[in-house]
């Protein structure tokens, strides 16, 4: 059996030049992310992955008390379904070679992006939206669509995200999007350490609010 009160977060943040705007903002939100995810339940590992054309591992699996402040250096274009492709399956078998009583009993996948995919060459929306979906429905799996610039529910579902669990955010609000996205997690962390079939919130009405521009 995995371990009930174990946690792995997988973030995937764009880093492509459009995010340059934006940077002081989802910097902030990212650290406030990570500061309400400590003040949770639990024990919570992360792997942080950074992407633009290229995709780079900027911590693997490291306990919540031991993740630096983040550093965002924007550049190049968006191959996002390559990224997402290479984190989720990466993730998992690293997980599959784990003991059982040392995997993590929750996993949550979170992206955000700022723009729509441009430069993908390995991996295609049908493959993408297949794999999150294997991912979710036979293994628990929750994954978190934050975009910004779209419509991101539409977006997301197409990746195979749920409707609920996707959100639009203005880009002058990229800090009340992870606010939103932290403040989900770690109710759904506290509420799978007394409910193994406990469920992701959905993104509320008033989180959608302060989340757009309008």
């Amino acid at each position: 059996m995995s371990n009930p009160n174990l946690t792995l977060i997988a973030f995937l943040l764009d880093r492509s030049g459009s995010m340059q705007s934006i940077k002081s903002d989802v910097v902030g939100g990212f650290d406030a992310f990570l500061g309400e995810q400590r003040a949770g339940d639990g024990e919570c590992l992360v792997t942080l992955a950074q992407f633009d054309n290229e995709y780079e591992i900027v911590y693997r699996s490291k306990p919540l008390s031991d993740v630096p402040p983040l550093e965002l250096n924007p550049r190049n274009s968006t191959a996002l379904l390559d990224s997402m492709g290479k984190l989720i399956t990466d993730t998992a078998a690293e997980i599959a070679a784990l003991t059982e009583e040392n995997k993590p009993g929750t996993v949550v996948v979170a992206i955000m992006t700022d723009g729509l995919e441009n430069s993908s060459r390995e991996w295609s929306r049908p493959a993408i939206k297949s794999l999150v979906e294997q991912q979710t429905n036979e293994f628990g799996w929750e994954f978190l669509y934050m975009g910004a610039d779209q419509d991101a529910v539409e977006v997301g579902k197409g990746l195979g995200v749920r409707e609920e669990q996707a959100i639009t955010y203005g880009r002058g609000k990229s800090r009340e999007a992870m606010s939103a996205a932290s403040s989900n997690v770690r109710s759904y962390r506290t509420a799978k350490l007394g409910n193994a079939t406990a469920a992701m919130p959905a993104f509320s009405d008033a989180q959608r609010s302060e989340s757009s521009d309008d």
